[in-house]
Order: structure tokens, then sequence, then C-alpha cells
């Protein structure tokens, strides 16, 4: 695609978010090629430019203008102190910033931590809740193997990202408490909506993006249904509008398609099988727009 403006992207070059990220836009439609040595790339059928850099740069090449928008956890952007805003809350790459503590540490919450040198990626985030909390520590700035710091006398105990907890126990730690929790989010500077031409390219990949996302979270459901079940299965479903029903051969019957929550999936298919529904089919959704 050649001509007029591209939209910038700033993407973590490898790990989970990456993976994520490129992901969603791929099912966007957006073709792009790219592999692990590739550190710039432009989409082939939409006004799209990749940066892939390290996450806690992102909201640094977001605020200095050399990218337009970046894709970043919300845990780096605050770490950072840019003041960008957030245009999308993406949803994935979920996870929690925790203390966590050797075994024989008797912690019976923040309190215990008075006093104590913290190992962290993420001092800015800590210092503040810390602050909220009125407890006093030494905080210990580690840009990695957070995990290993106690174990070779530099903290007390860390506050880390957690996942799974492997690695913690692994290192003979144990997570004793979330204080935070971050997500994907979609960022760009304040002023970015004056480049008129920028933030039209920004809308039409966000409209691509909320239709997949919201296809993610919902089933399309097709069953069987006695007629005269039709208002209850109705009001069970509910639907964009109201359930598509189709007569069938037998006029005793109909076929009833609709989409549902995925959080309500399993509530919705007990109460239409309580009401007679048979031969209830359920399929992901690939794309849906409101």
């Amino acid at each position: 695609m050649s001509g007029g403006k591209k939209l910038r992207i700033a993407i973590q070059k490898s790990g989970r978010l990456s993976e994520k990220s490129l992901e969603t836009i791929s099912s966007c439609g957006i073709d792009f090629s790219t592999d692990s040595r590739t550190l710039k790339c432009a989409a082939q059928n939409f006004p799209l430019e990749f940066l892939f850099v390290r996450d806690d740069d992102i909201p640094t090449y977001v605020y200095d203008g050399v990218a337009d928008i970046g894709i970043v956890g919300r845990n780096e952007l605050d770490e950072s102190g840019y003041s960008l805003e957030v245009v999308r809350d993406l949803g994935f790459a979920s996870c929690r910033l925790s203390i966590a503590v050797p075994e024989g540490f008797d912690y019976q919450g923040l309190s215990s931590l008075e006093g104590k040198r913290i190992a962290t990626s993420y001092p800015r985030i800590l210092s503040s809740i810390l602050e909220e909390r009125g407890v006093q520590a030494s905080l210990v700035t580690v840009s990695g193997s957070v995990e290993i710091t106690p174990a070779v006398g530099i903290a007390d105990c860390i506050c880390d990202l957690v996942s799974t907890g492997a690695t913690l126990r692994m290192n003979g730690l144990k997570e004793v408490e979330a204080i935070y929790w971050t997500s994907a989010v979609m960022v760009a500077r304040s002023d970015f909506s004056q480049d008129e031409e920028r933030s039209a390219i920004l809308s039409r990949l966000l409209m691509r993006m909320d239709t997949v996302n919201n296809a993610r979270k919902k089933k399309y459901v097709l069953f069987n249904l006695p007629a005269d079940r039709i208002e209850d299965a109705a009001r069970i479903v509910g639907g964009m509008k109201s359930p598509t029903v189709t007569p069938l051969l037998d006029s005793a019957w109909v076929s009833v398609q609709s989409v549902v929550g995925e959080d309500r999936f399993w509530s919705v298919f007990e109460d239409l099988k309580a009401i007679g529904a048979e031969g209830i089919l359920v399929m992901p959704i690939e794309k849906m727009s409101d």
C-alpha cells in the first residue's frame, strides 16, 4: 500500500503480549510478515507500520512521537510516568503485580514490609501503593531476574508480575498478596486527534479490533424447540434484537438462532434444556459488530 500517511504502531518485539497483539491485528484482516530479526515492517493492505521494541520503551516512543500509538501493558504505562491517552483497554495479557516472600517469611499484610528491602522492576507503582498504605520500605530496583534477589541476599522479598506463580515456586518464594492488576492497553499522545488523517486510520483500526474482540466474547447458538416455547426461549437467550426463528417440516417444532455472551452461556444452556430445547449447536463467532 503506497501513498498517504501511515499509522505507526509500537509493539513489544517478543513475548506473550507481542503474540497476542499481532494475533489481534491479523484477525482484523491486516496482512503483514515479520520474523524475530525484524524491527520494522509495514502492512500490505492497510496503512499501518510496525515498530518492534522493548515493552518498557513503548510509552517513550509514543510520547516522543516516534510512534503514533502503542500496545503495552498498563503496568509499563503507569511505571513510565508519561501522560498518555488510553484509547482502548484490550483486555488480553492479564496478570498481577504481587508481593512474594521466602517460605519462612511471616507475612501479615503490607505492614509486614515495614523497614524491609523489596526488589522490584516497578518502583514507581510499588512506592505509590506503599505510600498510600503508610508503609516505609527500601526499594531495590532490578531490571530482570527479580525472583533470585532474596536467595542472594539483595532483598528480603520481591514485588513482581505474576501469571501462574510457577517461577516463584521454583525460586523458593510464595505469592502472598496481589496489589495491582494489569492488561494490554492501546495508548496514544493526548494531542494525537489533531492529526486528522492518522486519527481516521486509527478509527478504522479500532472498529476492526472492536469487531474481533466482541466476537470473542460471544457464542452463536442454534437449537430446535417446541413451537409453543418460543417466547420462553426469547426471554432466556435475548439476542442483539430478538432470536431468529425458522419453521421446521414438523410444524410443532421450530429452529432458533441467537447470539449469547460467553459469560452467560452455561446458564442459558441449562435453561434451554429445561424448556425442551434439543440439538443445541454452539459455534464460535469470528467477527461481529454491534
